[in-house]
């Protein structure tokens, strides 16, 4: 009979394993040998069909394990290499991943408490300090405000959209062109009219144009600002947006996904001024957070807002049970089954504390302004712009778009480099997100030296 991984015996079941998934990490990374497989979708998964075979045989395979491992690992994409910066995908922590590795063993689900006594509280308790953080002063914003845990950016999105909805009744969404693509999904899934947009010609929201767009339509309106944004790494201008929210009495989303992770930082903590006017605040710790996959929360002003999602199945959170004293979960989520993805977070926060997350969030940007005044001072490439955070867009001089997109596709293709693409300016750029810490400033000139060489081809 197949082991357990929980239970007494839990641990020395394990640990041969966990050995085991080390070296085919380690084997497969040896043989993709860069950032990205060589080949190209079809010989990527052609290696991967051959490694697999038949995807459910009659008869169990003992080395499925390390098999399977090694061959994802060979096929993936590496966001520990220093030339993988196509995403917002970040090289998690180590302590974090471990972190995660505890929450699957205890496998809790926090859709009732006898199923997660634990992680419950810790989720309300760190939960309660990311909310502190983008609120303001923490008793307060313990007293005043909440957070939910995600699946990420898209979900977070569509929870601010669905609570504005149950506040207001038939919110118009406003937004900018910069917007992110899952706002415009979410008024689709939520039964809401298409969205508004307003122009943002710098990359950012234009704050004349929403004051003109907010006086001339009917509400409820619902505005959804960026602070981040997913090409460019823009911020948009969060103060004069709040202020136009107000005097209009318009509801305000910032999606932070990307940006949020700069409140860990004194230096750049003042880019976010007016995160804390906003009513509801997405935040994504799998992006600059350095959190495996899913970190998501969304950040609300006012806890009362969540009373929308209240949800009764009795077998979860009965009546009685509620009165006497179990939490009820439910609410806490549309999703029933919830992994505690609190843990990595809240292990990663306790092992670096403020200051040695700031360190991190300092570093990427530094690191993307050496790499902006690199493009800046070689001759044959143009800088789109210096950068709001850790996002730098450049392309090789007098080059044509298809000339920009075939090489991007031909260092994918041949495992070299993994970069971005981004249209602004009606033409289109390279684009470098700089998420790894350890990356140096060699590896950055490697860049550039590896895509003009190709657009000289």
């Amino acid at each position: 009979m197949s082991p357990l991984a929980s239970g007494p015996q839990g641990p020395n079941t394990l640990r041969p394993l966990l050995t085991t998934v080390l070296e085919a990490l380690q084997a497969g990374a040896a043989t993709r040998d860069g950032p990205l497989p060589a080949g190209g979708p079809t010989e990527v998964a052609a290696r991967l069909r051959e490694a697999l075979g038949d995807p459910f045989p009659d008869h169990g395979d003992e080395d499925a394990l390390r098999t399977l491992v090694q061959a994802l690992a060979a096929g993936a994409a590496d966001p520990a290499d220093p030339l993988c910066t196509a995403h917002l995908h970040c090289p998690p922590l180590a302590v974090a991943a471990a972190a995660d590795l505890a929450a699957s063993v205890l496998n809790p689900s926090l859709d009732s408490w006898d199923q997660a006594p634990a992680a419950s509280e810790l989720e309300a308790l760190v939960t309660g300090a990311l909310t502190a953080e983008v609120y303001g002063e923490a008793g307060q914003a313990r007293t005043a405000g909440d957070a939910l845990v995600t699946t990420g950016g898209t979900e977070s999105n569509q929870l601010a959209l669905l609570l504005a909805r149950e506040h207001h009744g038939h919110t118009q969404l406003v937004c900018a062109e910069n917007a992110h693509h899952s706002l415009r999904r979410a008024t689709w899934l939520l039964g809401l009219p298409e969205p508004v947009t307003v122009p943002a010609p710098a990359g950012t929201m234009d704050p004349a144009a929403l004051g003109e767009a907010l006086t001339a339509l009917p509400g409820p309106l619902l505005v959804a600002a960026t602070a981040g944004t997913t090409d460019a790494g823009l911020i948009d201008p969060l103060p004069d947006i709040a202020t136009l929210c107000e005097t209009h009495g318009a509801r305000l989303h910032i999606d932070a996904a990307y940006g949020g992770g700069l409140l860990f930082s004194d230096r750049h903590r003042p880019k976010l001024d007016g995160l804390a006017r906003a009513h509801t605040v997405t935040l994504d710790l799998h992006k600059l957070g350095w959190q495996p996959v899913a970190a998501g929360l969304l950040a609300v002003r006012d806890r009362n807002d969540l009373a929308a999602l209240a949800h009764h199945a009795d077998y979860l959170n009965a009546d009685d049970d509620t009165e006497a004293g179990l939490p009820d979960l439910l609410g806490r989520s549309l999703r029933t089954t919830r992994r505690p993805d609190i843990l990595k977070i809240a292990v990663t926060l306790k092992t670096l504390g403020r200051t040695g997350l700031g360190a991190l969030v300092d570093r990427v940007c530094e690191q993307a302004a050496e790499f902006a005044e690199l493009i800046h001072r070689h001759p044959h490439f143009e800088l789109h712009d210096r950068p709001a955070i850790s996002t730098v867009l450049f392309r090789p001089t007098d080059a044509t778009d298809d000339t920009v997109a075939a090489v991007r596709r031909t260092l994918l293709t041949e495992g070299r480099a993994v970069l971005g693409r981004a249209r602004l300016d009606d033409r289109l750029w390279l684009k470098a997100t700089l998420l790894n810490p350890h990356t140096g400033a060699d590896d950055l000139a490697a860049l550039l030296k590896l895509v003009e060489g190709h657009t000289r081809r």
